[in-house]
């Protein structure tokens, strides 16, 4: 769980997400963060970027949560939508909803694992596979 004071002024924030997930694509895109982070970085967790191995090594599965980086912490699945509703704005309705719903981490704990399903079962419907299908097939 990330706590405000965690954060040193101007910190970068990545947050690797499945790029091949219409709703994961249209919440990192949407979503707005303060201020006090400098740059928010987005990376396809369907990529080859350093982040997305260094995710694997430490053993966080992609499938089953999105991940953020800050002040070199990983904070993955619901703990990493806890921290973006921590750092972020209040500028738009949907901000403030996602704001609302998971700035708590009890609640962030009970609603996330609901939003992975759905994106499995979108994943499904659209024919496309989850990633850790994509990383079996690359390490043979």
């Amino acid at each position: 769980m990330l706590a405000r004071n965690d954060m040193a002024a101007n910190d970068d924030i990545w947050v690797v997400y499945d790029g091949e997930c219409l709703l994961c694509k249209a919440f990192v895109l949407r979503y707005r963060i303060q201020q006090v982070v400098r740059q928010m970085y987005l990376i396809d967790a369907r990529t080859s970027d350093p982040l997305v191995n260094e995710i694997r090594q430490a053993g966080l599965d992609l499938d089953s949560g999105m991940v953020v980086k800050l002040n070199g912490r990983l904070y993955h699945g619901a703990d990493a939508i806890n921290a973006l509703a921590i750092l972020g704005s209040d500028h738009t309705v949907f901000n403030r909803i996602n704001r609302a719903l998971f700035r708590r981490p009890q609640l962030a704990q009970l609603i996330y694992p609901l939003l992975v399903r759905g994106r499995l079962l979108l994943l499904r419907i659209l024919g496309r596979s989850p990633i850790g299908a994509l990383s079996v097939l690359h390490d043979e």
